[in-house]
């Protein structure tokens, strides 16, 4: 990746003219398996800096208003400190690319061939997720506690709290 000056940055924010001086890895802080691998990926030796936020989370949200944070909590994200957005398969074959050891196996993933290899890994993980879900909220149910669930039969929906003079809560939607 070739450098930029500031004044490029500001009118030509494409990946090809701007580098990847850092990535934020939006993570579902509520699934094992994601935090599993956010743990192996922090320990991992970094070309380039990886952060890590709890998709759906009040910070990511501040950090990034315009991404659509469901959508988060359904696939990998991940966000260059350009701007630079990646999500699902894409995601997964730039963070390999931000770690030492793992970056001839990303562009081995982003051949046609290999993308095909990537993308079954990623269709894996989810079901693994859906399965793990399935077993700790009855059914493959997301409840985040704010009105907003997921069940893979239904998708997303919202059900706004309850008011009283005791608070708010949420009613449940099952």
């Amino acid at each position: 990746m070739r450098p930029v000056t500031a004044a490029a940055a500001g009118r030509d924010r494409d990946a090809a003219s701007v580098p990847v001086l850092g990535l934020t890895v939006l993570y579902d802080a509520r699934c094992s398996l994601c935090a599993f691998l956010k743990k192996w990926l922090a320990g991992q030796a970094q070309l380039v800096p990886l952060r890590f936020v709890p998709a759906g989370s009040e910070e990511a949200a501040r950090r990034y208003p315009r991404l659509d944070h469901r959508a988060t909590l359904d696939e990998i994200t991940v966000v260059g400190d350009a701007g630079q957005v990646y999500q699902g398969t894409a995601a997964w074959i730039v963070t390999l690319w931000a770690l030492r050891d793992h970056r001839a196996l990303a562009h081995r993933l982003s051949t046609p061939a290999g993308a095909r290899l990537a993308r079954g890994a990623t269709l894996a993980a989810a079901k693994w997720r859906e399965a793990q879900a399935s077993r700790r909220w009855g059914g493959g149910a997301y409840d985040w506690g704010d009105g907003w669930s997921y069940h893979p039969a239904a998708g997303w929906t919202f059900e706004p709290p309850a008011c009283d003079s005791g608070g708010c809560t949420t009613v449940p939607s099952r």
